[in-house]
């Protein structure tokens, strides 16, 4: 069983919760960033001399981070709590509810495979990341994992619910957060025996985040004579979410070239391992695993996996984005690696038309020739392409709840 345990969670003062939060910074270009860290007490503001900072001190910038968060907890506008477990619930616009647990679990279930993963990181990115929490000791935004759903749990949380949360937040998507702060030592074992019931995590979201921290961990370690395995560095600031409150959207992807092939040749090739239906330019969005969307001059296709090649990949990997890669990207148009191939571009979906539509309109444009849309994943094949350690292909989920920054943060100094 992972452990997850409390923390003295950080969280912006009741007058600052409206201003310190933020969306993660890759949802916001550069002029949005620099626009957004000139808004006194807010989060982005904070970190400003590494987002926006032209001085090349690195760890300059790094140190004045943290100064800037001392200074903000020293004038009250952020508190810190004791040790607490934290319910999160998310309220969409839609109607959409997503609840779970804020607290820490440890590096080592994740180096242990307790905390199961299913996609392979980038070096040069963990590094960087894991050289700024050394420096700043702020994790500020959780990663997101999942189990399958306990009852207990859910029971422990309904109740939790009927309380007055410590935070109330709506932010300018018009989503609503919650937060519950969990501090009595009854209940907070109530959840601890419960939790520990638990077999595995799994990593929703947030793959370079945890191995981050387990890299910083290692580093840090190899510096610390005394190391005991208890140091705030060797834990992660988590938002453990059951089956029952998660939500896999499709991962689309348009290319903008067919590798020299005409579409007759294109279309050709395709049928070796896929049953192909024209849909004519009604969007068509498919309605189970094995089947693709495809979008290629102006009429819109169905390709079905051939029985024979389902029979075939079973035991290895049977999803439709491994299918898609390998036998139409590598086989077809001559793409070996999608990680570092500048042909392929990602479109999120809503497991509706959304995403489609907006496959027809970048291919319309003249600027892509195909695109491919792609059943969600499910749940079960999430579970277990990461109980058999199958790495999937870049961009294969799009998972609901997306996680604000800085409304809780665990300061790994305490």
């Amino acid at each position: 069983m992972p452990i997850f345990k409390p923390f003295r969670g950080i969280r912006p003062s009741e007058d600052y919760v409206d201003i310190f939060p933020t969306h993660p910074l890759d949802n916001f270009s550069q002029e949005e960033i620099t626009k957004k860290a000139q808004q006194d007490s807010s989060y982005i503001q904070m970190i400003k001399p590494y987002v926006v900072s032209k001085s090349k001190d690195i760890d300059r910038n790094l140190r004045k981070i943290r100064t800037n968060f001392e200074e903000l907890l020293d004038d009250k506008k952020l508190v810190q709590d004791s040790s607490s477990y934290y319910l999160y619930e998310q309220f969409l616009p839609n109607k959409s509810v997503f609840r779970g647990l804020l607290g820490l679990v440890s590096v080592d279930d994740f180096r242990n495979g307790r905390i199961k993963k299913h996609e392979s990181t980038l070096t040069h990115k963990k590094e960087k990341l894991a050289y700024y929490l050394e420096k700043v000791n702020i994790q500020a935004e959780p990663v997101l994992l999942t189990y399958m759903a306990n009852p207990k749990v859910e029971l422990l949380m309904n109740h939790e619910e009927k309380n007055v949360p410590v935070l109330n937040y709506l932010d300018d998507n018009g989503v609503r957060h919650k937060v519950w702060r969990i501090d009595n030592r009854l209940k907070m074992l109530q959840f601890k025996e419960v939790l520990e019931k638990i077999d595995s995590f799994y990593i929703a979201d947030g793959h370079h985040r945890i191995g981050s921290a387990a890299l910083n961990a290692a580093n840090m370690k190899k510096k610390n004579k005394k190391h005991t395995g208890t140091e705030h560095y060797n834990y992660v600031f988590s938002f453990i979410v059951s089956n029952q409150s998660i939500k896999i959207h499709d991962y689309n992807r348009i290319l903008n070239d067919l590798n020299g092939l005409s579409e007759t040749e294109f279309l050709s090739k395709i049928e070796e391992n896929f049953l192909i239906h024209e849909k004519g330019d009604t969007p068509y969005y498919p309605s189970q695993k094995f089947h693709i969307s495809m979008y290629l001059g102006g009429k819109f296709y169905s390709l079905h996996v051939k029985h024979d090649l389902r029979k075939k990949q079973s035991e290895l990997n049977d999803l439709d984005h491994f299918l898609l890669e390998e036998f139409i990207f590598k086989d077809i148009l001559g793409i070996e690696d999608p990680k570092t191939t500048d042909k392929i571009t990602y479109i999120k979906g809503n497991s509706g038309l959304e995403g489609i539509n907006q496959i027809k309109e970048k291919v319309d444009s003249g600027e892509f020739k195909v695109g491919f849309g792609i059943y969600p994943i499910s749940f079960n094949d999430l579970l277990k392409v990461s109980d058999k350690n199958i790495k999937m292909p870049p961009k294969c989920t799009y998972i609901e709840p997306k996680l604000v920054t800085a409304l809780v943060m665990y300061d790994m100094k305490q």
